[in-house]
């Protein structure tokens, strides 16, 4: 199966073309630079450039793009462009929880752990053992994922900005973003109705509704 996946969801604007076959995701062309703001600016050339080097649109069987958790505004941009992509294409897109990216990033077997710093003393996470998830991602104190993490036992494979907040000095993946191959190999393997390209919020946005429209009075409080 040849797939193009698209990240803008974390510290990478990343787009890329893979030939995926029993489980091996071989790169036709990837174009990947590391950036927290400026995705809308850089993906459609980027995109472009990848599908270039891999000999064109024709072939592609599936687009996948990550659906955070992440940035609000990345995660909008990267779904926005690979929906509009493939309705042009006519070929089916996927959304990829980036937790579950990350995790596929790192190398080896055994208990693993994708952490994502969602700043007010929280972390996003998911834990694996043996390729297994444990539970649903969620939106976790600190403390909490420092619990789960050493619940998972010896050798646990850290991965995202998280990982440090949780396991002082453990060895993490240092990844800014998934790694393209990574998203390759989950892009071909989601069923598409089962994972339609839809944001992953795991806790409530910050911002709240106004108490009152523009140029509405302010209510007087009773006497």
């Amino acid at each position: 199966m040849r797939v193009l996946v698209i990240d803008t969801a974390l510290g990478l604007c990343g787009a890329g073309v893979f030939e995926v076959e029993a489980g091996l995701a071989r790169p036709l062309g990837v174009r990947s630079e590391a950036m927290v703001k400026g995705h809308q600016e850089r993906l459609a050339g980027m995109a472009r450039d990848a599908v270039a080097e891999a000999g064109g649109f024709a072939g592609i069987d599936r687009i996948g793009v990550t659906v955070g958790p992440g940035s609000f505004t990345g995660l909008r941009v990267g779904m926005a462009f690979a929906q509009g992509l493939g309705a042009a294409l006519g070929v089916p897109v996927v959304g990829v929880s980036t937790l579950d990216a990350l995790a596929a990033s790192v190398e080896g077997y055994g208990p693993a752990a994708a952490l994502i710093d969602a700043r007010r003393g929280q972390v996003y996470a998911r834990f694996w053992r043996d390729g297994e998830a444990q539970g649903p991602a969620g939106a976790l104190s600190i403390e909490d994922a420092t619990a789960r993490v050493r619940a998972l036992g010896p050798g646990v494979r850290l991965a995202g900005s998280g990982a440090g907040l949780v396991a002082e000095g453990a060895a993490a993946s240092g990844l800014d973003g998934p790694a393209p191959e990574a998203l390759a190999r989950l892009t071909a393997a989601a069923a598409p109705a089962a994972n339609p390209p839809r944001p992953l919020y795991l806790r409530a946005p910050d911002a709240t509704p106004p108490s009152r429209l523009p140029g509405q009075p302010r209510p007087v409080p009773p006497a």
